[in-house]
């Protein structure tokens, strides 16, 4: 091996900014000359490890900016304590296709079930796949507009909802939203419709939306838009959060009255008779 032409081609690393090529050359290369592997298979472990590094730094840097609040995969999720949801379908919506077609998903049922966990799922498959994604709940969602609204600020704020692939709206329904808030998250669904995906969680059934936004036309808006291209799952049963609790909080059965002992009291029938 000659030295000059290692530090040569190190050199040449540094310079395209491959780090792991250059530290990893010199063993790499002392195989390939005792014969150990082929100067392609020499290569393609060099190359490889740079480029395996690289999307584990991407990934990483996808994830921070997603603002996810954890990271969750499909692979984790109790489908057994979940019996209703269909598996076969989440793994088709963790392909993607829903995204590139602009389509929506929506998560449906009470506190516990498994929504957040599935939204998240699915975020971490997108950042996976190369697609800019945000997570925010509803109701950050609304703060956040409204002092963008306050500081004349409004348009911009929109644009950066708007520009990922994928937006995640969590808990819609969960906390009541501050004045003006259902007409700014009007706003940005109208500016989302056919050119960007969400996924939206909530406890409350559509019916209870005009209810839960104090507006039934605003609802009613709203559905139009997120239902014309979507995917809708409703999840039943109990909170899995509460599972092991289940038999702390079951009523305890009444307590079984002792047996007397003894004679009788007069008056009293005796067994047997």
């Amino acid at each position: 091996m000659s030295a000059h032409l290692l530090e040569q081609v190190t050199g040449y690393c540094t310079r395209l900014r491959l780090p792991r090529v250059a530290a990893q050359l010199p063993a790499v290369l002392a195989q390939a000359e005792r014969g150990e592997t082929s100067l392609l298979e020499a290569l393609a472990t060099l190359l490889g490890t740079e480029a395996t590094a690289r999307e584990t730094i991407r990934l990483k840097t996808a994830l921070s900016m997603s603002h996810l609040p954890a990271v969750k995969v499909l692979e984790d999720f109790d489908f057994a304590f979940a019996p209703g949801i269909d598996r076969a379908r989440l793994q088709a919506l963790a392909s993607l296709d829903f995204v590139r077609r602009k389509e929506n998903v929506l998560f449906l049922g009470p506190p516990g079930v498994g929504k957040t966990h599935l939204a998240i799922a699915l975020a971490v498959a997108a950042c996976r796949g190369g697609l800019q994604t945000y997570f925010t709940s509803v109701a950050e969602l609304v703060t956040s507009l409204l002092a963008a609204q306050q500081r004349g600020q409004l348009a911009a704020r929109l644009q950066f909802y708007t520009k990922h692939a994928l937006l995640i709206l969590d808990e819609v329904g969960y906390l009541p939203l501050a004045p003006g808030g259902p007409n700014l998250l009007f706003q940005l669904v109208s500016a989302r419709y056919e050119r960007g995906s969400l996924i939206l969680t909530s406890n409350k059934p559509f019916r209870d939306w005009g209810q839960v936004f104090g507006d039934e036309v605003i609802a009613s808006a709203l559905l139009d838009r997120l239902l014309h291209h979507a995917v809708v799952i409703n999840i039943r049963g109990a909170s899995y959060r509460l599972r092991d609790q289940g038999a702390a909080l079951a009523p305890e059965p009444p307590p079984v009255p002792a047996k007397r002992r003894g004679r009788p009291p007069r008056g009293a029938p005796s067994e047997g008779r």
